[in-house]
């Protein structure tokens, strides 16, 4: 999570909103990324998406079993379904989002009937600090 941390950090200093993610596995970072929707002009750029681009480009495959992704935020309803799609064997993230969050917020995706893939779940890792750099964002944009 320090890792993904400092990704959220940088994607702050660029004026994105400070999200960043990181994918393991075996011990090993195979792929990390931050927010990129501004600079990159998609509305899909979030940080888990950009990570299992990159995770799957490393490993050859779509199916990202075994690995494990931490993220400072929990995911959207976007998000939630990549990680689903990709196979991610658990789920790390930090700060609780109840307006867009779909993990144990909002839609509870891997609750849902439909959801094929429901990784382990671990939420409120370094909350305090995630949730602080999300906070000092918003507050200077106000």
């Amino acid at each position: 999570m320090t890792i993904a941390l400092h990704e959220a950090r940088a994607a702050a200093v660029d004026g994105e909103v400070p999200v960043g993610c990181v994918i393991v596995r075996g011990g090993t970072v195979i792929a990390r990324a931050r927010n990129r929707t501004l600079a990159d002009r998609d509305p899909t750029a979030h940080a888990e998406l950009l990570a299992i681009r990159q995770a799957a480009s490393a490993t050859g495959s779509e199916r990202l079993t075994g690995c494990d992704l931490y993220v400072t935020l929990e995911p959207c309803p976007m998000c939630a379904a990549a990680i689903s799609f990709a196979r991610i064997r658990r789920l790390y993230y930090g700060a609780a989002d109840p307006k867009g969050g779909a993990v144990e917020s909002g839609v509870r995706f891997f609750d849902a009937p439909t959801c094929h893939h429901r990784p382990e779940v671990y939420g409120g890792i370094a909350e305090r600090e995630a949730g602080e750099l999300l906070r000092a964002f918003f507050r200077e944009r106000r």
